[in-house]
């Protein structure tokens, strides 16, 4: 893969992935992505993004409230589906 993240083989590779999906989902939501929580191949070609943003700030900061996405992208990058999948404090620890 190349390691700009520009196209090989006529593919988006992962890092234009996740500009596109930081892009898109600010344009969607007014809001900055936060950070890249994953990256990978979806099953029928394109990519899934997991990103995180700050839906409400808060003072002090560890109780802004902060929300996952999963935003799911074409070959070209173009978003095709996004959906929240989690909404938690800053400080909430999760265990697993």
């Amino acid at each position: 893969m190349a390691s700009n993240g520009n196209r090989k083989n006529g593919r988006a590779g992962a890092v234009a992935a996740i500009r596109a999906a930081r892009e898109q989902m600010g344009e969607l939501t007014g809001r900055t992505v936060e950070s890249v929580l994953g990256v990978r191949r979806g099953d029928d070609g394109g990519w899934e993004a997991l990103v995180e943003v700050v839906e409400l700030r808060r003072v002090p900061d560890s109780t802004d409230v902060l929300a996952s996405y999963l935003l799911v992208l074409d070959d070209d990058c173009e978003l095709q589906e996004y959906r929240r999948t989690r909404r938690y404090y800053r400080n909430q620890v999760e265990e697993e």
